[in-house]
Order: structure tokens, then C-alpha cells, then sequence
């Protein structure tokens, strides 16, 4: 009888702990936008870490990983739900499981990193090097899908800076340390809980210092002009709507008599193919009076479609087109789909038209007197892996996307959070057209210099902000981080395997 009340203990301790951790996840979500409650990351973080110590087998360390990290993605990514309540009667339904398959799905890298932890022995601080390995994996493995990084909340900070040397998951290794800091204190006494306690206030303060305001740029610099047409996703497509909202981008390209050296529209802004878009470009190419326009347009290539954009120069005619290379799975086209088709299953297969087609991959725009550009495509400007390349280093980067997608509240917010992020580890500026907004021009230190808000309708002028010199990180990218990574943890395993025998 005593066995028994005794076992019941123990189960109700373990799930009062992973509530703990459930809740720990979500407090370490809300260091993202719009809250940008940084310190909170840090403190979740430290409570998990704290959680872990006392955690006593792999077993049920890996379901305190499973819990804290299902906490933190159901916030951090909650967005998810928006794109099926753009038509709420069809896909509505599809949203609540959308938003757990991905968080559950996406915390189970979080996990294998608490149960490696706890495999290899009783100490809680390789958690630092298991959960920075797990963040690379998950921004790589099936195509990546890093949205959420830890180190995002930091876009804002002094911390932030630091993704230029070492890159964003760099960037976690230090915010995790930090936090096993943090959870050092309490375990820790005398001696070392003073210095945990020091080394942990010293990488916060640091850490979360707010980025002082950009100076005064060149008088001299080009300007560019952000369209933002504001389309809500419901009526982009609707025929009774599309030619208003069209009207409206040719308005903010036509208007002020100080005229910009570039005019940028966001992603898909054009309402025809690009192969039947004669008259249309003819029109924005009367409204922008000489000035060259950068264009979001779909074109079709055969039963091909691809998301694309496309320079319209200063005589009204397409000089260069970039298509978007790293597509949204399930979003803009279905994984092994054009491997079903060869079974049948044609209505999965992109080069059969449905869903669109991946560009050749990253290449630049030629955009005379400015530079060169390198364009993104709203998702790409969520991989900084895909920003360096064998080609020249660009003048600027200049994402279009189209935000509608992602509701009123954090997907915006979080976006440009993740587009600063990109200006850093490049040290480039970025100018970004969002139709719906955030549009923003962006230095080459992650500073927003001006931007339209979220659903506002209008267009911004500003001086294109000037590249800063090279950074380490887009010389070495994430290799030498793996590498050590993967030598200091398979130091660990062989330690452990060399004290169980």
C-alpha cells in the first residue's frame, strides 16, 4: 500500500514539473514581438535548466524537453493559425492541429537535447551544446524551418550584434550559457553561487542592452520608395477588389514630386502573370515616370508557375527576373510531390502547376547606380544560411514579402524581427515591402530607420542606408560552430561511455 501511495507521488511530481516546464517554454516565447520581453527568454530558459538538474533519467528528461519546448513553440509560432482562418469555413478546422503538430513537431528537437544531457551523466550544463546542436538542426533538417530562434529576441540588443561574428546560433550557445548561469545560482552555494550569479547579471546586462539610435546618414544616398498597398489575404484575389488595390500601388508609385531612384512593390502585388502582364507593367511603368520598379508577380513557364520578382526599368521593360527558390512546404508546394506524379499523383506536382516551382536558387539583381541587390522572397529572409553564396557580396538586400498571411499580432512583428537579424550577420542594410506592413529600411546593423506600421496603406521614402565592412560570419557561416560542437559533444559521449564500462 505504502508502494503504491508512493508511485502516485512520484507521477503527480513528475507532472507538476512538466507543467512547470510547459509554462517555463511559454514565458521564454514571450522575449519574441510584439512583447520583446527578453529578459523573460533568459528566465525561462534558467528554469528549465533548473528543471533538468533535478531531473533524475533520460526518460524523463526528454519529456520535460518534449514539454518545455511544446510551451515555447505553441507561442512563439502561434501565428500558424492565421493562413486557415484567411477562409475560415473551408480550413478553419485545420488550425488548432496545425498549430500542436508544429509545436509538439518542432519541440522534439528540444528534447533529444534534454534526454542527451542527462544520458551521458548527472551534470546540466552540455544542455548548452546539446540545444545549440538541436537549434542548427532545425534550421537545416527537411529543408529547415528556424522561425522562433531563441536568439531572435535579441534583434533588438546589443546581444544581437554578436550574430555577426558567430552567427545567430552562436548567438544561442551565449544565450544559453547565460542561462545556465542563471540556474547555477540557485543550485550552486558560497563561492560559486557568487560568481554563476556575476557571470550570469554580466551576460544579461549585456545581452539585452538596447541598440543605441543609427546616425545621420549620406545626404548624397539614392533613395528608395516601399509600397504599401495594405491587401487584406481574403480580398487579394477577389476580381471585384483586385483592380482597387491595384490602383492604390499606382497611386504611392506615381505620387510626390521628389521622385526616388528605385520603387520596390511587395511579393505577388501584381495582379496578372508576368507572361500576360504587358498592359499592366505599362501602366506602372507611366506612373513611375523613368524610375526603375522592382516587382512581386507570379509568371507561368509551360504548367510551371513560379513566385517571382522582376525589374522593370526605367523604359518599361522586364530587364531581370529572380525567381524564389526555397518554398514554404505545404504552403506553396507539397514535399515528393513531383516524385507522386511519376506514380500518378499529378495533382501534388508543382511541374504540373500545382503550387509553384523553386527558382535556380540565390543570384543577384543588377540595379545600376544602387548596386546589386540580393533579393528575398518573404520565407527565404528566414534562412541565413541561404544569404551567402558563391556570387559577389551585394550592396544591400531587398526582401518583398507578403505578411497578410500571418494575422495582426506577432508573424509581422516577428518577420522583421528575423530581416534585422539578416542585416547583422551580413552587415548589409535591407530594405523590405510588406504588403500589409511591417515595411521598413533597415542599416547594416539591424536598425530600423523608418518604417510603415502594421495595416497602415501608403508608401516610404528613404535614403538607402550604406554597407558596413564584411562580417566574419558571412565569410565562415555555420561550419567552425558545428564542428566544435560536434567534437566538444562527441568528447562527452566517449567520456560517458568510458565511465559506465
Amino acid at each position: 500500500m505504502a508502494e503504491t501511495e508512493g508511485r502516485r507521488r512520484a507521477v503527480a511530481g513528475h507532472w507538476r514539473v512538466r507543467l512547470l516546464m510547459l509554462l517555463s517554454g511559454v514565458l521564454a516565447a514571450l522575449g519574441h514581438p510584439p512583447l520583446d520581453l527578453s529578459v523573460l527568454t533568459f528566465f525561462g530558459f534558467g528554469v528549465a535548466f533548473w528543471c533538468l538538474h533535478k531531473c533524475a533519467t533520460p526518460r524523463h528528461a526528454l519529456w520535460l524537453g518534449l514539454a518545455f519546448g511544446t510551451g515555447y513553440f505553441a507561442v512563439a509560432i502561434h501565428w500558424i493559425v492565421e493562413p486557415f482562418l484567411v477562409d475560415p469555413v473551408r480550413h478553419g478546422w485545420m488550425a488548432p492541429f496545425a498549430l500542436v503538430f508544429m509545436a509538439v513537431g518542432l519541440s522534439l528537437f528540444w528534447a533529444s537535447a534534454f534526454w542527451a544531457t542527462r544520458k551521458i551523466g548527472p551534470k546540466t550544463w552540455p544542455v548548452v551544446l546539446f540545444l545549440t546542436l538541436a537549434e542548427l538542426a532545425r534550421a537545416y533538417v527537411f529543408g529547415g524551418f528556424p522561425w522562433g530562434m531563441p536568439s531572435y529576441v535579441l534583434a533588438n540588443s546589443f546581444g544581437g550584434q554578436l550574430a555577426a561574428w558567430v552567427g545567430p546560433h552562436g548567438v544561442n550557445l551565449l544565450l544559453f550559457a547565460g542561462a545556465i548561469g542563471a540556474a547555477a545560482v540557485i543550485q550552486s552555494s558560497g563561492r560559486q553561487r557568487y560568481l554563476s550569479a556575476t557571470a550570469s547579471a554580466l551576460v544579461l546586462g549585456v545581452g539585452i542592452f538596447p541598440m543605441t539610435d543609427a546616425p545621420e546618414g549620406d545626404a548624397d544616398r539614392p533613395v528608395v520608395r516601399l509600397v504599401q498597398p495594405n491587401v487584406p489575404q481574403h480580398l487579394k484575389w477577389d476580381p471585384e477588389h483586385m483592380g482597387r488595390f491595384f490602383k492604390r500601388s499606382v497611386m504611392f508609385t506615381a505620387l510626390g514630386e521628389e521622385r526616388p531612384d528605385l520603387i520596390i512593390w511587395p511579393e505577388t502585388s501584381v495582379p496578372v502573370l508576368l507572361d500576360r502582364g504587358a498592359p499592366t507593367l505599362a501602366v506602372i511603368a507611366e506612373a513611375a515616370a523613368g524610375v526603375p520598379v522592382v516587382l512581386g508577380i507570379n509568371r507561368a513557364q509551360g504548367e510551371r508557375v513560379y513566385n517571382s520578382a522582376v525589374l522593370l526599368d526605367g523604359s518599361g521593360s522586364v530587364s531581370q527576373t529572380y525567381d524564389k527558390h526555397h518554398l514554404v512546404p505545404f504552403g506553396e508546394y507539397i514535399p515528393l510531390g513531383n516524385l507522386m506524379s511519376q506514380f500518378g499523383l499529378r495533382g501534388f506536382a508543382s511541374r504540373h502547376g500545382d503550387g509553384y516551382s523553386a527558382g535556380p536558387g540565390p543570384r543577384l539583381m543588377d540595379l545600376g547606380p544602387l548596386g546589386k541587390a540580393l533579393p528575398l522572397i518573404c520565407y527565404e529572409a528566414v534562412f541565413p544560411q541561404d544569404l551567402r553564396g558563391s556570387f559577389e557580396r551585394p550592396a544591400f538586400l531587398l526582401q518583398i514579402t507578403n505578411d497578410a498571411w500571418f494575422g495582426n499580432f506577432s508573424g509581422p512583428y516577428q518577420h522583421l524581427a528575423q530581416a534585422r537579424m539578416r542585416a547583422i550577420e551580413q552587415g548589409l542594410p535591407m530594405v523590405r515591402a510588406a504588403n500589409t506592413g511591417v515595411s521598413a529600411v533597415i542599416d547594416a546593423h539591424g536598425r530600423v530607420l523608418a518604417q510603415l506600421g502594421l495595416n497602415e496603406d501608403g508608401f516610404l521614402d528613404v535614403k538607402l542606408p550604406t554597407a558596413a565592412e564584411r562580417t566574419l560570419y558571412t565569410r565562415t557561416g555555420d561550419l567552425p560552430l558545428t564542428v566544435l560542437l560536434v567534437i566538444l559533444t562527441t568528447g562527452l559521449l566517449m567520456r560517458a561511455r568510458r565511465e559506465s564500462d
